[in-house]
């Protein structure tokens, strides 16, 4: 863990969309509290579109340069997935707090590798799993954690979307982004479902993949058209996942489907009342429960919402400065990995898959 100290100095690996519309932005708006120092990108035009858009003065092609200023506290990996893994274990042993984009990793062994270095060398390893800073999670979790749901048994995660593979970067390549909707967008809902559940510890899971769509080219890509020929990623997941409290999920994900409308949504079933929810969305929050032999629906008023790239940044900052335990730890980004894993090999096997989360 970091010692305290009053303000922080910021490197970023990584200069593209999640850098300049998230991660920056959010440092930008805690000037008393960090400042970014340096970017670093193997392109340069846009490491240096970064750094003059938001006032950074040091630009690096290679981020290991970067990693040796002293000045520089804590790191954002902001990269494909396939580029998490090492610098995060880079940033980590040059001694600097991490926040690595979700999903940690492309798979459970090499996001293991990850909160095992961030043990060894007693650094904050944080993932950008954002959504559980809305508004709507942060209710359902104090809901939660105050016994007013009872015993949640069952829930149903699901992030689908009819037509959304991705036009543009590397998100239909199984080699570099480890999977497809399931570990894109799936791990947002996943994280979300099990924050408000109080994240139980997954024990197994079993799952099918399917590819129906996303070798075709006569199928419409609302999201850009992608390259068909290739598309070596799932473009539909579905998992149940088995958790030590005894509590079973259902988590559904696609890119592509013939479904009505896009899903992003969880459901928890509890004995004393029963939650329907949609991230980012309080105005669709609903509780159904029952009282002296009558049902209710309920619906909560006045939440409003925050900025959830914002709130995520400033958690991250602010466990740094704090000497704190960060509020989306490693070990539950390297849990989310585990399931996927296990959700993968079940679709080869035909098994139920036993998840390891063993970290020495």
């Amino acid at each position: 863990m970091s010692k305290a100290k009053k303000k922080l100095g910021i490197g970023i690996i990584g200069s593209g969309g999640i850098a300049q519309n998230a991660h920056m932005p959010g440092y930008a708006k805690l000037p008393e509290k960090c400042k970014i120092i340096a970017i670093s990108d193997i392109n340069a035009d846009s490491a240096k579109e970064a750094a003059e858009k938001f006032n950074v003065k040091h630009v690096f092609s290679d981020y290991q340069e970067m990693l040796k200023m002293d000045e520089i506290d804590a790191i954002s990996v902001c990269t494909p997935n396939f580029l998490h893994m090492q610098p995060t274990i880079d940033a980590l042993k040059a001694g600097k707090d991490v926040l690595c984009e979700k999903p940690l990793a492309r798979t459970g062994e090499e996001a293991r590798k990850m909160v095992q270095v961030a043990k060894d060398t007693k650094r904050l390893l944080q993932v950008g799993l954002h959504y559980r800073f809305t508004s709507t999670a942060k209710f359902i979790h104090k809901y939660v954690s105050e016994g007013r749901m009872g015993d949640i048994y069952f829930a149903r995660a699901q992030a689908l979307r009819r037509r959304g593979i991705p036009g543009w970067g590397v998100f239909i390549d199984k080699d570099k982004q480890g999977g497809g909707p399931l570990i894109d967008i799936g791990v947002h809902i996943l994280d979300y479902t099990l924050y408000c559940m109080g994240y139980p510890k997954a024990v197994s899971a079993s799952g099918m993949t399917y590819q129906k769509f996303g070798k075709r080219g006569d199928v419409v890509g609302l999201m850009g058209q992608w390259d068909y020929k290739k598309f070596t990623v799932e473009d539909f997941a579905v998992g149940m996942i088995r958790f030590d409290n005894g509590a079973t999920v259902i988590l559904e994900s696609s890119f592509c489907a013939n479904i009505s409308k896009d899903v992003f949504a969880t459901e928890l079933m509890g004995t004393k009342s029963g939650v329907y929810s949609v991230p980012g969305d309080p105005s669709q929050l609903k509780i159904a429960t029952e009282d002296n032999m009558q049902l209710y629906n309920m619906e909560p008023c006045g939440l409003g919402e925050s900025n959830q790239y914002s709130d995520e940044i400033a958690a991250f900052v602010d466990s740094i400065l704090e000497g704190k335990p960060s509020q989306v730890p490693g070990e539950q980004g390297f849990m989310l990995n585990a399931i996927f894993d296990a959700i993968y090999k079940s679709t080869e096997t035909g098994r139920e898959e036993l998840i390891d989360l063993t970290i020495k």
